[in-house]
């Protein structure tokens, strides 16, 4: 069963959409669809505003925290689900990457809660993961808006948003599927001490490649930017992304070698890393010599 944070997780996304979605239907008449992304600019946060009150009122700590980071997430996905009915169309691209991000923070709290509640925090959302995951979102947003102002055609192009679009259900799917798969041997973060049931988990996704929450992150990401059609951060998220995921497999690879050893080492000829170009930390045993 559901632990009770993944419960609260669920219930303040879902109502905060919910909630979110009636009131911008009250007051956003359909004749002004052209004017949605003005009204969304002041209807939302006084919402959420209104809502975090609501939310102290009946809730402190752990719980209270949850409940602000799940109904910030519901309102963001609420949000991107009107821009892509009422907005122009060259802003609807921006919609569905408001869906697939929020969504993503969300189930991967939603995920920790479910199969390792032991580990789970608020920062299992990873909404702070890094300053460069920060400074890569909000440069996608930079070239958007910079994009869609001087070249409005340019987000037109929906076949780029329609293979962003499977890459992010896709690399959402397989990331989960990670994740669920894994359980308790799951961690959001790399660890250097090899906990007592911790196991090698080699099924399932693990049978396809080494990496799949990686992997699943990977094209999920540069997905996001093949949905808003951003030709450069598409290539320099391809870049950064490739580049942090080496090292990251490199660093975590070393300290399941540590773990696993010669099992390790089997697993690694067996499966690949599932990462363009990324081969992982390879150790070859010494052969016994011949008698």
């Amino acid at each position: 069963m559901l632990p009770y944070p993944g419960r609260l997780s669920v219930f303040c996304f879902c109502t905060s959409s919910s909630f979110a979605f009636i009131l911008f239907l009250q007051l956003i008449p359909i004749h002004s669809r052209f004017n949605v992304y003005e009204n969304i600019l002041w209807v939302f946060p006084l919402y959420y505003l209104i809502l975090n009150l609501v939310l102290m009122i009946f809730l402190r700590g752990f719980a209270l925290q949850i409940a602000i980071r799940a109904s910030f997430l519901g309102m963001i996905f609420a949000a991107g689900i009107f821009i892509q009915l009422l907005a122009t169309s060259t802003l609807q691209p921006f919609g569905w990457y408001m869906c697939f991000m929020s969504f993503f923070h969300f189930s991967e709290f939603l995920a920790i809660a479910a199969t390792d509640h032991g580990n789970l925090s608020v920062k299992s959302f990873i909404l702070n993961h890094s300053p460069a995951y920060n400074i890569a979102a909000v440069t996608s947003w930079v070239e958007f808006f910079t994009e869609w102002y001087f070249w409005p055609g340019l987000k037109l192009i929906r076949s780029a948003s329609y293979i962003g679009i499977l890459m992010c259900i896709g690399g959402e799917a397989l990331r989960k599927a990670a994740i669920f798969t894994a359980a308790k041997n799951f961690n959001h973060i790399i660890q250097s001490e090899k906990k007592d049931d911790h196991v090698l988990v080699t099924h399932g996704v693990y049978s396809l490649c080494r990496h799949p929450s990686y992997v699943g992150w990977f094209y999920w990401s540069i997905g996001t930017q093949f949905v808003l059609v951003n030709p450069v951060c598409t290539v320099g998220y391809a870049i950064a992304s490739w580049v942090f995921f080496n090292n990251r497999v490199a660093t975590e690879e070393v300290t399941l070698l540590n773990f696993f050893g010669s099992d390790y080492i089997d697993y690694q000829k067996k499966v690949g890393t599932g990462l363009p170009f990324i081969s992982g930390v390879r150790i070859d045993l010494p052969q016994n010599p011949s008698s």
